[in-house]
């Protein structure tokens, strides 16, 4: 076996914390994946796994290597990928990431119809709440809902995104509608805390922006949970228009505070540049980028 394979099987193990996972994804024996993996860590003298009856753990060795190995096999697949036809169907592995609820609700469907039409692509989407590191994490292309820093990151825009101050249409009737940032001080809030300051609301007052501290009566990490609370009638909540967007137009919940809503930031899908794009990822981001646009369009017409 060369250095190559063995490097895609050490990747299969550690992303997939099992060497009976690796096996099945890579359609290999579980006793040849063991056999790779102990050739490497003998090859390179050092202890790449922890290893459990029940888990396999980086150590921080085995780390560092995984972030070289996938570089490595990154830049083999895409010299291949350059010396053949650019009018090639595109084939291979891609990995997508974004944040969990935008992923669940609007890049999963763009994904399963794209690999519907691409048959020959395989595809992980990883959800998280946090912004990856693509270089080290192995991720073709990100979606960002914030600011890009200059980066070496190649972006393409897809529109922007609101943050939202809603209730439902029943709270809202027992105890008014808040007509300027300074009345949320009479209300109960709901706050998520993976919402940049989440302890405080950034809204515009008029003249620029204004930070309101609202009284907060729950505070979840999860904006689903903010928003089942609203939903119960709890109090205001303050979201990402895009995660309020199937309750207001059910008219489960409402939007106030409208006039007083920051400016939006923008969305982008991004890859890592200054390499040869693959044609996977050049053919993802062809056939998401009109369909992520129109669904950050009609998120703006709430």
């Amino acid at each position: 076996m060369d250095r190559l394979d063995a490097m895609q099987i050490f990747v299969a193990v550690a992303e997939a914390e099992s060497f009976a996972g690796a096996a099945r994804r890579l359609g290999l024996s579980p006793p040849a994946v063991t056999r790779a993996v102990a050739a490497v860590e003998e090859r390179t003298g050092t202890r790449l796994l922890h290893r459990t009856t029940r888990h396999v753990r980086l150590t921080d060795a085995g780390q560092r290597y995984l972030g070289d190995c996938r570089r490595i096999l990154a830049e083999v697949e895409e010299a291949e990928a350059a010396a053949a036809s650019d009018q090639a169907a595109p084939r291979g592995h891609l990995t997508i990431t974004a944040s969990v609820m935008f992923g669940r609700l609007h890049v999963a469907p763009v994904l399963m119809d794209f690999l519907d039409a691409h048959p020959q692509v395989s595809a992980r989407l990883v959800l998280l709440d946090r912004v990856v590191d693509m270089m080290d994490e192995g991720v073709d292309i990100a979606v960002r809902i914030a600011e890009l820093p200059d980066s070496g990151l190649v972006a393409t825009r897809l529109g922007t995104m609101r943050s939202v101050v809603c209730a439902s249409p029943d709270y809202l009737a027992r105890h008014g509608i808040p007509g300027r940032p300074e009345d949320l001080a009479d209300h109960p809030a709901i706050l998520t805390s993976p919402l940049g300051n989440w302890r405080e609301w950034l809204l515009d007052g008029g003249g620029g922006g204004v930070w309101v501290a609202p009284r907060a009566r729950l505070t979840v990490n999860s904006a689903d949970v903010a928003l089942a609370a609203a939903r119960a009638g709890r109090g205001v909540t303050r979201v990402l228009a895009y995660q309020a967007a199937d309750d207001v137009r059910a008219g489960r919940l409402q939007l106030v505070l409208r006039d007083y809503e920051p400016p939006p930031v923008p969305v982008h899908l991004v890859q890592l540049g200054g390499r040869h794009v693959s044609a996977r990822v050049r053919a993802f981001i062809d056939f998401a980028t009109a369909r992520l646009r129109g669904d950050l369009a009609a998120i703006g017409e709430l």
